[in-house]
């Protein structure tokens, strides 16, 4: 009994960051639009805003996965990076234009983008040296996320769009404590380490660079509905806590596949879990692109569990089996910034884009965009069979 209280209550501390930030996220990915429309932003301005942040954030991403990479101490990078989001969310309670916006969402972008990145990488790397199961430890977070949107929900419901911010801060103020129950992470140029490998031997590998846009293209397959799903139904006629219920449902089916994703692993491997995110998203984008029919989209919303949780999943996976240990955190920024990152400023553009033409129909330039992608997994399921790609194989 004491040794399952001592395993549970240190996966509450490598878990507990996870929450505050998915808190933070839950409450900006479902409502930060409609944030942005009660600031005067166009439909076309916020496809803008989110390409713009998005391309900073792959400089931020690849540049704060190097520093970590070289020097280690993840627990003070993010300490830092946790800190100047608190001040950074002052500046868009500041900010009322679009090129203020577009400032602020620059420096935003360095700060905000790199923290999951660098999080991810404590926890593959402590899921594998102390024996967890990654996606067990993913679940509060995802709890987390489902009460930021409900909450924000509910908030926007009484208070009106200006509350989306100020519940998103409630969950960035708690990312400074919970940093701390932290590891420090290794310090490499303490022990005269060097980088087993470095971006070139990454971009050498075919396999790699499949994973990239597989793997990428399921994530950055969300565009349309993570810019413009809430307005969609909003403009549907679905008040805003059936809204924020949608969001958390998705979020709730994601928690039961994490929960599941040792079983799942075993049995339909790190291209599978990838390739049912992709065939989901086939599925999903199509459905969306047609309907806004609550039972519809209580079913489409389901499909979340594979678009994004079983890609996730795959991805962390690929990660922890394809590179060493100590190239952890340089692998994860990479897959960040250029695989997710990259991707998803360019099609946030193309996203605004279509919705300004098309409306609800732009959800189909997402089904071509999982179609690619599948493509892309069922090549890597040829060639890579779970060997180390780069670096020493004595992990």
């Amino acid at each position: 009994m004491g040794r399952n209280v001592s395993r549970l209550l240190e996966g509450g501390r490598l878990a507990a960051y996870g929450g505050a930030y998915f808190f933070a996220s839950g409450a900006f990915m479902s409502y930060w639009p409609v944030w942005l429309r009660d600031r005067g932003i166009s439909d076309p301005q916020i496809g803008t805003l989110f390409m713009t942040r998005q391309l900073v954030s792959v400089v931020s991403v690849l540049g704060m996965g190097l520093l970590a990479h070289r020097i280690g101490g993840l627990r003070g990078l993010l300490l830092a990076l946790a800190g100047a989001a608190i001040v950074m969310m002052g500046a868009y309670q500041l900010s009322y234009t679009f090129l203020a916006l577009i400032l602020v969402g620059v420096v935003w972008g360095c700060v905000w983008s790199p923290t999951m990145a660098l999080y991810d990488g404590v926890l593959v790397n402590e899921a594998k040296a102390r024996g967890f199961v990654y996606g067990n430890l993913r679940v509060l977070g995802s709890i987390a996320f489902i009460a930021g949107t409900l909450i924000c929900g509910i908030a926007v419901d009484r208070f009106g769009p200006p509350s989306v911010l100020f519940v998103g801060w409630a969950g960035i103020v708690c990312l400074l404590p919970f940093a701390l129950l932290l590891p420090r992470g290794e310090a490499h140029l303490r022990n005269r380490g060097h980088a087993p490998f470095g971006f070139r031997e990454l971009f050498r590998s075919r396999p790699f660079l499949l994973f990239m846009i597989g793997a990428g293209f399921c994530q950055s397959s969300h565009a349309v509905l993570y810019s413009f799903g809430t307005l969609t139904w909003r403009s549907a006629g679905l008040d805003d806590v059936t809204i924020s219920l949608l969001w958390g449902l998705s979020v709730a089916v994601e928690i039961l596949l994490m929960m599941a994703s040792g079983w799942l692993m075993k049995r339909i491997g790190v291209t599978g879990l990838i390739g049912l995110g992709l065939v989901c998203g086939l599925i999903r984008w199509t459905g969306m692109a047609f309907t806004t029919a609550l039972p519809a989209l209580i079913v489409l919303q389901t499909l979340h569990a594979g678009t994004f949780a079983a890609c996730h999943l795959g991805a962390m996976a690929f990660i922890q089996r394809a590179l060493p240990s100590s190239g952890t955190a340089l692998g994860q920024s990479i897959y960040y910034a250029l695989g997710t990152g990259a991707t998803q400023a360019v099609i946030y553009q193309f996203a605004g884009l279509l919705y300004d033409r098309y409306g609800q129909h732009a959800f189909l330039g997402m089904t071509a965009i999982s179609a690619i992608g599948l493509a892309a997994i069922l090549w890597l399921a040829r060639l890579w069979k779970g060997e180390l790609l780069v670096g020493n194989v004595g992990r």
